[in-house]
């Protein structure tokens, strides 16, 4: 259970094989980025949880309804918020979507509905620590995966690479951390996962890791920091790249306090295309965002 002040999300991210389409996905209980989680006092995480969904290029649509604790339930293998629901079928995680989207300024919501199906490829059985007092964790659940997806509305089907993980936190995200960068590249065999930040404390850390086919994690040497444009919002961006060299290839979310891209780079050898975020928390707690994200995130609860 996800304690009181506390948070859970589940992250999903898919590129379709031709590259014309790419998804995000995440399961929140406790959702980071709420104002409305924020403005209760953060004493009930289950009554304030949601299932982000973004599809990218033709037919793109953003879903983000908060929901309450009448409407989300919790399971082992299972996460039910609303009529959605993440589970796992066998070795295989399941997503049933039905949902309307939002766009600013348009009243009528379009209805997404479909399912995605990822299929991991490894596994990871650990999680990481992303400070010393263990407050926030971090799981690279199924790093690399093949996901299907079968959208109804819009009407899209696509397959391609995929990546799962979560974190969790008995804090708020902002009440740990300034901001972050973190990316996750498919090399030939390996997944490669680089994660780093300022913490609240005014502390650093970074870390560099390689999931073999076997699950397992290798430590390796942080590559050259790649500089980033910044974004439409002006948020500083970056990341690691073999001779500090990385490109953007598109800009999948473009928001006040944070970006989600696509890049052209070289990791350890090997030129790849990585997903990539950086998140200013100081932008997300500041009074004029925090206006603005009831009209991305409306809320339902029964």
């Amino acid at each position: 259970m996800v304690p009181p002040q506390g948070y859970r999300w589940w992250y999903v991210d898919a590129i379709s094989d031709d590259g014309r389409f790419g998804l995000t996905i995440i399961g929140f209980i406790g959702s980071v980025f709420s104002p409305y989680y924020r403005s209760s006092g953060r004493h009930l995480p289950l009554d304030h949880s949601c299932l982000n969904i973004a599809l990218y290029g033709p037919g793109a649509r953003w879903v983000m309804t908060e929901r309450g604790a009448g409407d989300t339930a919790q399971h082992r293998d299972a996460l039910t918020i609303g009529p959605s629901a993440m589970r796992w079928d066998g070795d295989r995680l399941v997503i049933d979507i039905e949902e309307r989207d939002v766009r600013l300024g348009i009243p009528w919501r379009r209805r997404v509905r479909g399912q995605v199906v990822l299929h991991p490829e490894i596994l990871v059985g650990q999680s990481f620590r992303l400070d010393a007092a263990g407050t926030h964790h971090w799981h690279a659940i199924a790093p690399r995966a093949r996901v299907e997806v079968r959208m109804h509305d819009p009407a899209i089907t696509w397959s391609g690479s995929g990546y799962l993980d979560g974190n969790d936190g008995r804090e708020p995200l902002e009440a740990g951390f300034k901001s972050w960068h973190w990316s996750r590249a498919h090399l030939g065999r390996d997944v490669a996962v680089i994660y780093e930040g300022q913490r609240r404390d005014g502390s650093h850390f970074g870390s560099a890791l390689r999931f073999g086919p076997d699950g397992t994690p290798e430590e390796a040497e942080l590559p050259l920091v790649a500089p980033l444009p910044p974004s439409g919002w002006l948020l500083g961006r970056q990341t690691r790249a073999d001779r500090g060299l990385a490109s953007v290839i598109r800009t999948w979310e473009d928001a006040p306090f944070y970006a989600r891209s696509t890049l052209r780079t070289q990791l350890f050898g090997e030129n790849v295309t990585a997903v990539q975020e950086s998140i200013s928390l100081d932008r997300l707690i500041h009074p004029v965002v925090q206006f603005m994200l009831p009209y991305k995130m409306p809320r339902e609860a029964g």
